[in-house]
């Protein structure tokens, strides 16, 4: 949790009312009701010769480093500096997320009858590459090595023993009550869908990045799908040709969290961020808070800023 504002009646435990917005971001959740009616689609693509080196160069000092530690760390600094991005709307209103926590598709084995799970670490927004690399490494092991139960599974497989009816009378229940704000902790932690960002790496059983639905319910703003690399020619400057391998991101985001401008920035840092991924070895010079809520009135340790006047 980057800072901590006081927490109004009309909060929420995961997030914080956004107020101080243009009038029409107060309306378009009233039109736009679902997250089905404001979805945008987007592709990024990026060379990838550049990040082989740097795997390469970091394996010793970050084990099991991989492409999508660093796309993950990617994401995580673009939230710490475009925090309009780890917002959500939920039941006609604007919130802002008071964490960054992203949920990740497993496949316990690559098999016809694989199971597939979910884990759902969370991360600081100060967080560096070895940091996030090595969280997501934790709750691999404690969630998916160990080839125990998670949480979502064991919640999954408990309401599969009912009756058609009494599923459908608890999934009313807890849509409600996620709408009013008072679904139970409990839920809300191991829930994949209560999340700032879904990753799923469809690269890693040798498919393409697709683009993937936003959820209705929950609180995910942002699907990320990350494909297979792939070589494509280019014509360079001087007409040459040459062949570079590409890595594609797709993006499917909630376009009533923020303008369009405000994501094609965040994209723009996301891209810096993959390019250089040396600037991920360190912690941001600074975290950016979301101003749409309201004054500061605690800073969390690891925050880098100080609050004005201190």
């Amino acid at each position: 949790m980057q800072r901590t504002f006081k927490k109004g009646i009309f909060d929420r435990y995961d997030g914080w009312r956004v107020r101080n917005v243009d009038a029409v971001f107060n309306i378009i959740p009233y039109i736009l009701r679902t997250r089905v009616d404001a979805q945008n689609f987007v592709t990024e693509d990026f060379e990838t010769d550049h990040l082989k080196e740097f795997i390469a160069e970091h394996q010793k000092d970050i084990p099991g480093l991989s492409r999508m530690h660093v796309v993950l760390a990617a994401l995580v600094r673009m939230f710490s500096q475009r925090p309009y991005l780890n917002r959500f709307v939920i039941w006609n209103k604007l919130f802002s997320r008071n964490t960054i926590s992203i949920a990740i598709a497993v496949k316990r084995s690559l098999t016809d009858k694989g199971e597939e799970t979910l884990i759902k670490p969370e991360f600081e927004p100060t967080d560096t590459l070895a940091d996030v690399a090595r969280k997501l490494q934790e709750e691999y092991e404690l969630k998916v090595k160990s080839e125990e139960k998670n949480g979502s599974d064991k919640t999954s497989r408990f309401f599969g023993y009912f009756p058609d009816c009494v599923i459908r009378f608890f999934a009313f229940l807890m849509r409600w009550s996620d709408n009013l704000g008072f679904l139970p902790k409990s839920i809300e932690r191991i829930s994949p869908w209560h999340c700032s960002l879904f990753f799923t790496n469809v690269g890693s059983i040798g498919t393409p990045a697709i683009y993937h639905h936003l959820y209705e319910f929950g609180t995910c703003t942002i699907f990320v799908a990350m494909g297979r690399v792939k070589a494509l020619n280019h014509v360079e400057s001087d007409g040459s040709l040459s062949t570079k391998k590409i890595m594609s991101l797709k993006f499917v985001m909630d376009e009533r969290v923020c303008d369009g401008h405000y994501y094609a920035t965040g994209l723009r840092l996301l891209h810096q961020y993959i390019l250089k991924p040396e600037k991920l070895l360190v912690p941001p010079e600074k975290v950016e808070i979301d101003d749409g809520v309201g004054k500061p009135v605690w800073i969390h340790p690891g925050d880098l800023l100080k609050n004005e006047g201190e």
